[in-house]
């Protein structure tokens, strides 16, 4: 597919993933860069195509910043929200600029928000406005301008700039210059839509007062963890990834790269089940927050409407994803521009035990209703039937019988059975039995750990998960010897790789992956090696960039994130890890 671009990315050229803050609203997020350049956001939903793109190399893009070239950037969230605010400090004075999507969110319409605020001596800021719809496909095209308020198309987009009185075209932009006196603010309010706007311009002081009110109704307040700024971060960026629909994306971003020049590099702006268990059961570690019912809800509807076929992953709104294509676009520097995904193909079995743990996780807090149990049901019918078939497994590989997989069955069928009558009871703890036995007969390690395959006989950090999800006891020797092994083997520095690639150091063949490093916090708390886990999750929290956001990997002989921004699943095991460590582990059933 080709797209026409028209210089933007020579203008404005990426910068380091650290250095990027996310604004979302559950139905898409834009990325904001040091520049005050918003280089990425899809209109409407998350998988639609980009209006600014300018992160892939495309020509789209929402740029504000100090006039003066001599500024440096900081910028900080307003707590428990993700209202950003951009920070510069010039030669003459301080500026900030509040941004947000508008929360809570119209599927069909985003409204960006950026109040451009004098904090120290007058301000002057340079803003420029490039809506190239599609990626590129559609230019924007003004088709009013009235008192300050611009309506404009961009293919089957309406769109409407109001508080931009002066701005002028040139080269394919809207540009202009704002001067904002000492403790004063401006206002620029951009709306992006597939239906009809309404009528009326919204008044920005409305739209920030509801979307203040709306973020601090939606992420509650965090004590008693080991890092409650961090944690309640975490749930807002969870927050702003999850649909009104209750699907959570895996990541705000696509073809941002695992590794420079490699082909590793994929469309994360889909619902994955696993993940989406993932942070169901982080939430629930602290309480019965919404989140929880949100996952509960989305992954018991899809069971229920595809039982054992269903999908490792989904659109926001349940629907297919699409098949993977690549762009015709420069992309993120060492990567192409790809879209869709071909998990379509892939059976991945352990879903199914990660749904029985979600809603093992829901049932303890009351929030387990008729509906959910016919879920469970086919979630444990499926394993019943499918347990013995090869799959993709956790990264998504060749289809083999792998261990991970069968032994994340294993606790979800025992997490569940915990909760069910005694006749489902005493099956589904059969079922697990079997699962155990059958892994320990074919991928037990003659060391006595466990290894990832009965023909590959490595070790893999998503070998921690099955003690921790209860599948086997934290004291039973197969768990102690592949944790050393894990800790051994493939901890560095602090970070946790997933496997061996080849006879390459760790950190050349791929960066950590954090969310293996909490995994490994969890490991160790369980073992009673409290200053340990700490240690594990210090270091792998301390893995972001000011905007404490995190990607799938972290390069750690570079200290630069790696992958789509932000990643969902690392957002959630930091929440789990950061409640679960503040208190003992709890005794096993």
């Amino acid at each position: 597919m080709a797209v026409p671009t028209r210089g933007a990315g020579a203008l404005f050229p990426p910068h380091v993933l650290r250095e990027y803050a996310l604004i979302a609203d559950g139905e898409r997020g834009a990325l904001i860069g040091p520049r005050g350049d918003i280089s990425w956001l899809c209109v409407p939903a998350w998988h639609d195509g980009a209006v600014f793109s300018v992160l892939l190399g495309g020509p789209g893009v929402y740029a504000l910043a100090p006039t003066s070239q001599r500024f440096t950037w900081g910028g900080y969230y307003e707590y428990g929200t993700l209202i950003w605010r951009s920070r510069w400090v010039t030669t003459t004075g301080i500026i900030e600029c509040r941004e947000a999507l508008a929360f809570p969110a119209d599927p069909h319409t985003a409204v960006l928000l950026r109040r451009v605020v004098a904090v120290d001596g007058d301000a002057q800021v340079t803003v420029g406005l490039d809506v190239s719809a599609d990626f590129g496909a559609h230019p924007m095209q003004q088709t009013g301008h009235q008192h300050g308020i611009r309506t404009l198309h961009a293919g089957a987009l309406q769109l409407r700039w109001s508080g931009a009185p002066a701005a002028h075209h040139r080269n394919g932009r809207l540009e202009m210059v704002l001067d904002i006196p000492a403790g004063g603010h401006l206002d620029l309010v951009l709306e992006l839509g597939d239906r009809p706007l309404p009528d009326t311009v919204p008044d920005p002081d409305r739209l920030w007062d509801r979307t203040e009110h709306a973020w601090h109704q939606a992420v509650p307040p965090i004590e008693g963890s080991v890092a409650d700024r961090d944690a309640r971060h975490a749930y807002a960026v969870l927050r702003g990834l999850t649909s009104s629909t209750g699907g959570m994306v895996a990541a705000a971003t696509t073809a941002l790269p695992e590794r420079a020049e490699q082909g590793r590099n994929y469309d994360y702006r889909y619902c994955w089940i696993r993940d989406q268990c993932y942070a169901g059961q982080a939430v629930a570690a602290a309480g019965p927050h919404p989140l929880l019912d949100e996952a509960v809800g989305f992954v018991s509807d899809h069971l229920l409407a595809d039982g054992p076929t269903l999908k490792p992953a989904y659109t926001v709104g349940g629907g297919r994803v699409p098949d993977e294509q690549i762009l015709d676009l420069p992309g993120y520097p060492g990567a192409d521009t790809r879209i869709g995904n071909w998990v379509n193909d892939q059976f991945q079995l352990d879903a199914f035990g990660e749904a029985l743990l979600l809603f093992a996780a829901a049932d303890r807090h009351g929030h387990l209703d008729r509906e959910h149990w016919h879920a469970v049901e086919i979630a444990a019918a499926a394993i019943e039937k499918r347990w013995s078939e090869p799959d993709a497994g956790i990264w998504e590989l060749d289809n083999n019988a792998w261990a991970h997989s069968r032994l994340i069955c294993a606790a979800g069928l025992r997490a569940i059975g915990n909760i069910a009558p005694t006749a489902q009871a005493a099956h589904w703890t059969a079922l697990a039995d079997t699962l155990v036995t059958d892994t320990t007969t074919r991928s037990l390690h003659p060391t006595g750990r466990w290894q990832r395959a009965p023909d590959d006989d490595r070790v893999d950090a998503a070998l921690l998960l099955p003690a921790i999800r209860g599948a086997v006891p934290a004291h039973d020797p197969r768990t102690r010897l592949t944790l050393d092994a894990i800790r051994t083997e493939l901890g560095r520095d602090g970070h946790v790789y997933r496997f061996r690639q080849d006879e390459r150091p760790l950190a050349d063949a791929e960066g950590a992956f954090l969310l293996c490093g909490f995994h490994m916090a969890l490991a160790e708390h369980q073992q009673g090696r409290h200053v340990d886990a700490v240690r594990w999750f210090e270091r792998n929290r301390a893995a972001c960039g000011s905007p404490a956001l995190f990607t799938e990997e972290f390069d750690v002989v570079e200290h630069q994130l790696r992958g789509n921004l932000p990643q969902a699943f690392v957002h959630a095991l930091l929440f789990e890890s950061a409640h679960r460590l503040a208190r003992p582990w709890p005794p096993e059933r």
